[in-house]
């Protein structure tokens, strides 16, 4: 089901994100940074050279056992091309409190993490996506159709699953798959999700390509490139 903003609450155990976009007051100039807002697990903020003033941003999530830093390495060459910022927060555990059957420390967590990107670099929340890798990529995909009024965009790389529950907005989506992944493989996976999110009229770009459970650089350029399109 759809909603809109007066028919969902906003509460962290509904995955509804308090975050809403407005002007950033940050400054300008590369960075590659700790986010410094988490004890224990923290994340990351990263803003490359070729980013320009009011440039797009992804919130980008790991998957199982790892972190921020480790997972940006997968698009970091697509930011640096695109001129993106990515905000890549840790987990409060080792995965994502969907992989509970449930949002809510997490949720809580990535709306400091934006808060805070708002402080501190100079991005346009009107272009605002979510992304993520395997764990990641199922949290971002429920995350950004219960907050579509937030993430404009969302870019899902090896997804598992999805979780029900209210949708908010029509973000357009890219999904991507590798024919040949063992951890999630694809034909009860995105071969399941994406036919499900195109029957519920969503904008859905789907990308297989002949690999395993990765993101080759080719597949996180394309994803870039569409999103910024």
């Amino acid at each position: 089901m759809t909603g809109t903003e007066s028919g969902a609450e906003r509460s962290p155990a509904a995955g509804r994100l308090a975050f809403r976009s407005r002007p950033s007051r940050g400054r300008t100039g590369a960075t590659d940074e700790p986010l410094g807002i988490g004890v224990g697990r923290d994340g990351v903020l990263y803003v490359p050279e070729t980013a320009e003033r009011a440039a797009p941003v992804i919130l980008f999530l790991h998957g199982a056992g790892g972190n921020g830093r480790r997972e940006l390495r997968a698009v970091v060459a697509a930011a640096d091309r695109y001129g993106t910022v990515v905000v890549a927060p840790d987990s409060r555990t080792p995965t994502w409190d969907i992989l509970a059957g449930r949002v809510d420390s997490d949720v809580q967590f990535i709306d400091r993490t934006l808060d805070a990107v708002v402080d501190r670099c100079d991005v346009n929340f009107d272009r605002l996506a979510v992304g993520g890798i395997s764990d990641g990529a199922s949290y971002a995909l429920s995350l950004g159709l219960t907050n579509g009024e937030v993430f404009g965009d969302i870019i899902a790389f090896s997804p598992g699953f999805m979780l029900p529950g209210p949708r908010v907005g029509r973000p357009r989506i890219y999904v991507s798959h590798g024919t040949q992944d063992p951890v999630l493989p694809i034909d009860v996976c995105s071969r399941r999700l994406v036919p499900t999110l195109r029957a519920a009229s969503y904008d859905v770009t789907y990308d297989e390509f002949d690999g395993g459970h990765t993101v080759p650089p080719s597949v996180a350029d394309r994803a870039f490139a569409w999103w910024v399109s």
